[in-house]
């Protein structure tokens, strides 16, 4: 069976939200963060969450809501993405054959969605897989098989895994498209407005 890390990062400023922190928005009463988290772990696959601190109010999130997560703290996580991403696959404690690795600002992924991805990997387990929205446009989460995993812990800036991508691209690799429904593949929000917007076009008073 193939063993697969998730790998959700969580150690962002969120400067773009003045003063709010998007990972702690509300939908339907959780935090977007132990939402994602929650989707992660219903697919019965480990967990690991980068963190900016142990005293952050996101690492309290993971306390009391994913307690099943192994929480990944960074504490050079003003760098950017690159330092998230090398905590994360530093801190795998076993040989796992790929890893899913996936921001946490994205509301609309399920757990559905999650393991529709897992099921690729399964059949495709030497590729390196992106999910996409239904229009094809590439988005998250992306599986790296372990061939990948020392140019993820080596990955420098704020570009996170672009610089692996391309570099698997122009090598001849093919990135597999694994389409998601909609939006849920391409949908985060980094603004205060954003959030307001998706909020109205959702419609529903309970995300409030």
């Amino acid at each position: 069976m193939t063993a697969i890390a998730i790998l959700i990062l969580a150690a962002g400023s969120a400067r773009r939200m003045r003063g709010r922190d998007k990972l702690l928005e509300q939908i339907n009463s959780r935090p977007l963060l132990a939402r994602i988290c929650a989707a992660a772990i219903s697919t019965g696959q480990e967990v690991h969450v980068t963190l900016p601190s142990p005293d952050h109010p996101r690492a309290g999130v993971i306390r009391d809501h994913c307690k099943d997560a192994t929480p990944v703290y960074v504490p050079d996580a003003v760098e950017g993405m690159a330092a998230s991403i090398r905590a994360g696959i530093g801190a795998l404690s076993r040989d796992y054959d790929a890893v899913m690795i996936m921001p946490a600002d994205m509301p609309e992924l399920t757990a559905k969605d999650l393991m529709q991805v897992l099921a690729q990997i399964r059949t495709s387990p030497d590729q390196i897989l992106r999910a996409t929205g239904a229009d094809g446009t590439f988005g998250h989460p992306v599986v790296f098989p372990r061939r990948y995993f020392t140019a993820l812990s080596q990955l420098t800036g704020d570009q996170g895994a672009r610089a692996i991508l391309k570099a698997a691209q122009h090598q001849g690799e093919v990135i597999c498209p694994i389409p998601l429904p909609a939006s849920h593949a391409l949908t985060d929000l980094d603004t205060p407005e954003a959030w307001a917007a998706w909020r109205q076009a959702r419609k529903s008073p309970s995300t409030e």
